[in-house]
């Protein structure tokens, strides 16, 4: 198992639209021939989708689907939980002056996440955390593991 991170500083706006974050459903197959054109059709529409979702870098709905985007939108991969829960460290320590709440920045309670973040990624469970920023931006970072991911054992390792 290693552990990839994903970071995303957006308008809070963009992230709440759920429908960019949520990858295409898979075309039906024809049931009749006269439906073969409306699935090849189908099908073309449903690789156009899938590949605007893959090369998004707008923070799925699951956080194992973040092994179905780009490669390009791993910021780092880890073989160590303690590692990557570092690279949490670091990120919401950067970020945390920014926080719209002071109860999220306070520093006793970051290290309790990071804490938490290390045990979970030991038993293989993604870590996911949001945060706003100012009014109307948000942050989310997140920690992926792979080969296998514990939710979704079958997605494919974006960078093996």
């Amino acid at each position: 198992m290693h552990i990839h991170a994903y970071s995303w500083l957006g308008e809070k706006e963009l992230f709440d639209r759920e429908s960019l974050r949520r990858p295409p459903n898979r075309p039906r197959p024809p049931t009749t021939a006269a439906d073969e054109e409306y699935h090849r059709e189908d099908q073309e529409r449903y690789r156009t989708l899938l590949e605007t979702f893959r090369h998004s870098e707008l923070p799925p709905l699951e956080t194992s689907l973040w092994l179905l985007k780009s490669p390009t939108l791993v910021r780092a991969t880890f073989e160590e939980p303690k590692d990557a829960a570092a690279w949490l460290g670091r990120e919401l320590t950067e970020h945390a002056p920014g926080f719209l709440s002071h109860q999220e920045a306070d520093t006793a309670r970051l290290a309790r996440l990071v804490t938490t973040a290390a045990d979970r990624l030991t038993h293989g469970t993604d870590v996911s955390f949001g945060f706003y920023l100012g009014r109307t931006s948000f942050l989310s970072l997140a920690l992926v593991t792979c080969t296998p991911n514990h939710w979704a054992p079958d997605l494919p390792c974006p960078l093996i």
